[in-house]
């Protein structure tokens, strides 16, 4: 056998043992090391692995714990955790419950509304559905929702934070997508490299989101409309009462927290790590303003500092290096500087009262918790990476994709395919940096518009959270579900909506407007 030869079998070998090791349970992490160690050994075994080439890991290993994209997903986390502590999902969901709740499958239709406000806001999944499933369905099943509908609605609202920016999961494929990129144009003899940045694929997401938001509300409507014991309306004296003071102050936090975030990366004001950390900062001002005791004057006087912060931003350069700037610019860093001292001590103010109210030290050890199995297994990825490269695995790949017919479609299609069968089984972040760094530079070097791939991907990872046996959405809501709701009901009523995002993966594929229509227009 030919060194090319072993060289294929054995990056064959290597990927299929990786999804077999999975099933047993093992954390992923120590599976990616130990199977590049293993298939790495046989490499050099066999002569068909250079050793030069773990030279690298160290130099990749930092460059991916020091890239400043990635330092907005620990800073993301914790927005979307204090803001799911500061119970502004419960306003949400009672205010919109009973301002759709009048309707058939009104019920239904404002969970998914607050699924897509709090993903725009949190962009986390676990915490969503389990806070939807403890406040939204048993409300549902108590107005004689069917219980398969009921699961299905909880559980496919609570992923739109997967798709809807801003995301986790954007910003990690935002990085991956980037560097294959990258790698495929070197590959084609292209030295005037373009890039991907977060803030475009956020851009090209939203459209897709929106869309599959409105997917899942039309069906709710027109099911409902068919089968009205499947959401029956809710009596209209329980609708009563509702002001308009109770839905702006459900629905203005989460809209102000969307604006200054994904407003100000959208408009080019800041990049998507920076606006992570203003979303932070305004997670723990809201956080803090739900803390009993104490004025809150100081935290509402900060978060008008902060609007004030950004407008001066927009209006005057004030750079502190140049020398002997205008006055007008002068007196706006004078008033920046007292700004930020107010912005701090209402921060402060609130840190004390949310680790005084036992919120902050649960969300920092969640915060470490996500961000470290998230950074663990990128450097995982990077050996498993390095070692299936070395040993041929991009011309393995791609000899395997150009034996598709139908050409980049074709490819494009087998990928997809791909990634929703490890959907059963994987989790969203294994599938980002294991299978789309072997992938990406090949449909990328086939023509495949970046964007328009980033978009495809994030909506098929989506679905990997719907997906028995191994969908982490089923498994959220299944240890909040109320008796008598089984896990069969919870399987059943996900089918509906795991057939409405294969819909919405099939209308991105044919129209790839949807996608790069947006970044097209802002970047």
């Amino acid at each position: 056998m030919s060194t090319a030869a072993i060289g294929q079998v054995l990056d064959l070998l290597m990927f299929v043992s990786l999804c077999a090791l999975i099933l047993t349970g093992i954390p992923v992490v120590f599976l990616l090391v130990g199977c590049a160690i293993v298939f790495g050994t046989l490499g050099i075994l066999f002569g068909v692995f250079d050793t030069f080439l773990l030279g690298a890991l160290a130099q990749r290993i930092f460059g991916t714990m020091t890239g400043e994209t990635l330092v907005a997903i620990p800073l993301f986390v914790f927005m979307g955790i204090m803001l799911e502590r500061s119970r502004i999902a419960e306003e949400l969901l009672e205010a919109m419950g009973r301002l759709f709740g009048t309707v058939r499958g009104g019920l239904a239709i404002s969970v998914s509304v607050v699924g897509a406000l709090l993903a725009a806001s949190t962009g986390i999944v676990g915490a969503t559905v389990v806070t939807m499933g403890l406040i939204a369905l048993p409300a549902m099943l108590r107005r004689g929702y069917d219980k398969r509908f009921a699961c299905g609605t909880v559980c496919a609202a609570g992923t739109l934070g997967q798709i809807i920016p801003p995301s986790t999961v954007m910003v990690i494929l935002g990085e991956v997508i980037s560097a294959a990129y990258q790698q495929a144009q070197l590959a084609q003899g292209l030295f005037s490299i373009q890039t991907v940045s977060v803030g475009q694929l956020f851009a090209g997401s939203m459209v897709p989101g929106l869309m599959l938001v409105g997917l899942y509300i039309l069906y709710q409507f027109i099911l409902c409309l068919l089968r009205p014991e499947m959401g029956p309306a809710m009596p209209p004296e329980e609708a009563e009462g509702i002001t308009t003071a109770q839905i702006l102050r459900a629905l203005l936090p989460p809209i102000i927290l969307v604006i200054a975030v994904l407003g100000s990366i959208l408009a080019g004001v800041a990049t998507p790590t920076e606006a992570a950390a203003v979303g932070a900062i305004g997670a723990t001002l809201l956080a803090g303003l739900r803390q009993e005791g104490g004025r809150h004057w100081p935290i509402w006087l900060a978060g008008l500092a902060a609007v004030a912060l950004v407008a001066l931003g927009l209006m005057f350069d004030m750079r502190l290096g140049r020398q002997a700037p205008p006055l007008a610019d002068r007196i706006a860093i004078g008033v920046a500087g007292l700004l930020v001292v107010v912005l701090a001590a209402g921060v402060a103010l609130a840190l004390w009262r949310t680790f005084r109210g036992g919120v902050l030290g649960q969300v920092s050890h969640s915060t470490m918790t996500i961000t470290a199995m998230i950074f663990a297994t990128l450097i995982g990825a990077t050996l498993f990476s390095l070692v299936f490269r070395g040993l041929g695995g991009d011309e393995t790949v791609k000899e395997l994709l150009s034996l598709i017919p139908g050409g980049p479609t074709g490819a494009l299609v087998a990928v997809m395919i791909l990634i929703f069968l490890m959907g059963f089984f994987l989790d969203f972040v294994e599938i980002t940096i294991i299978v789309v760094p072997i992938v990406g530079p090949v449909l990328l070097a086939m023509g495949i518009d970046p964007i328009w791939l980033a978009v495809l991907i994030a909506l098929n990872l989506q679905t990997s959270f719907l997906t028995p046996p191994f969908g982490f959405s089923l498994f959220y809501l299944g240890g909040v579900v109320p008796r008598g709701v089984g896990t069969a009901d919870i399987y059943r009523g996900v089918v509906p909506y795991v057939c409405l995002q294969l819909l919405a993966i099939g209308l991105v594929m044919a129209f790839p407007a949807l996608a790069t229509w947006l970044p097209a227009l802002l970047f």
